[in-house]
């Protein structure tokens, strides 16, 4: 009995080369594009241990939990690690970066996250990129959520290590992930002795092996189903038109803000300010008295389907997550979590106006 997902004709470097290609042009880059074998934490941590080493001085911006990860690899490099925290609820500022500069000269590697799903919160790397481009340090970002949500330029905003992911914004599978490498990035892994090499966390063996040999023969065996399933999530997003998808996740966020705020029972945006939130997810500060992760369950109960999650770790007492990315930056699932939200508050006892909430979200849609 043959089956679609297990009977698959051998996928050959010309196919990866092309999917590569189109990987590039959603990113209107003509740096190299390589895509990895693996979640996006192959590449995120690839690209640190590639380009980072004892002589490395780091500013590693924290606005969110992967952040602080990156700091923790950094420092297992042997880089020096400059933390530049700023709380959750808000973005860092170009002024800020420039700041860190200022009072730490010798910085030559900047990390950042593009957008914190976890938190809500995303950064304006276009403004960040101006000041980094003119220190003259290696930009490294992550922009797993961000792609497919918002813009993503890494040649115009002189990101030097671009890290993206299908699983959020673009609707595509986890198990497959990209990395976009400028010459200045290339040049830093190949004089880095540290670099891994005849590892699976390499990229230097992919530009040896891969792009230096003319993308003629494949390290290994591809992710078959994950290679197949990032080609086919680019078309769709090729046939919708990246602005448009980039507008309806925006959307989703305006409204789901809004509705949020109409809906009332104590709720509040955790961002502060709408110009700091993300598009691929609306974080929640729950009332005092109240447990998020309680309510999310609730929530969930009376409608599983809903794209709500509690915040990570601490985070899970006092914020809800309302994920609406890739199929569910639609209007229906912003209205049902709304419509469920509203009702596990209900339950508790607080006063809420779903149809307010309902009506607040749709006006706000755009």
């Amino acid at each position: 009995m043959t089956h679609p997902f297990l009977d698959l004709p051998p996928l050959g470097a010309d196919r990866f080369a092309a999917i590569e290609d189109r990987v590039a042009r959603l990113l209107s880059t003509e740096q190299d594009v390589v895509i990895m074998q693996g979640e996006a934490l192959l590449p995120l941590e690839g690209a640190i241990r590639a380009a980072a080493g004892p002589g490395t001085t780091a500013l590693n911006v924290i606005t969110g939990p992967y952040g602080q990860t990156f700091g923790d690899w950094l420092r297992d490099c042997g880089a020096t690690v400059i933390d530049l925290a700023v709380p959750f609820h808000t973005a860092v500022t170009a002024e800020e970066i420039r700041q860190a500069f200022a009072e730490h000269p010798e910085i030559d590697f900047v990390s950042l996250v593009h957008a914190e799903a976890a938190t809500g919160n995303t950064n304006p790397v276009a403004e960040i990129g101006e000041v980094v481009r003119a220190h003259g340090a290696l930009f490294y970002l992550d922009a797993v959520a961000s792609i497919g949500a918002e813009p993503v330029l890494p040649d115009a905003w002189g990101v030097d290590l671009c890290v993206i992911g299908a699983q959020k914004a673009m609707g595509g599978p986890a198990g497959v992930s990209a990395v976009s490498v400028s010459e200045r990035a290339w040049a830093r892994m190949a004089a880095n002795p540290q670099a891994p090499r005849r590892s699976y966390l390499s990229l230097l063996d992919w530009k040896e092996r891969w792009i230096d040999g003319g993308r003629k023969a494949l390290l290994h065996a591809p992710a078959q189903l994950e290679m197949l399933a990032l080609e086919a999530c680019v078309e769709r997003v090729e046939a919708a038109g990246l602005k448009a998808v980039i507008a309806r996740h925006a959307s989703a966020a305006v409204a789901t803000r809004a509705g949020a705020v109409a809906l009332g029972g104590g709720l509040e945006p955790y961002v502060y300010q709408a110009r700091d939130a993300a598009p691929v997810a609306t974080t929640l500060r729950v009332p005092s008295g109240l447990v998020a992760s309680e309510l999310v369950r609730r929530a969930l109960a009376a409608d599983p389907a809903v794209p709500l999650a509690a915040g990570g770790g601490a985070l899970a007492k006092e914020m809800i997550r309302v994920n609406h990315y890739g199929a569910e930056a639609t209007p229906g699932a912003v209205r049902a979590s709304l419509a469920a939200l509203g009702a596990a508050l209900s339950e508790q006892g607080l006063t809420v106006d779903v149809e307010g909430a309902l009506r607040a979200a749709e006006g706000a849609w755009r």
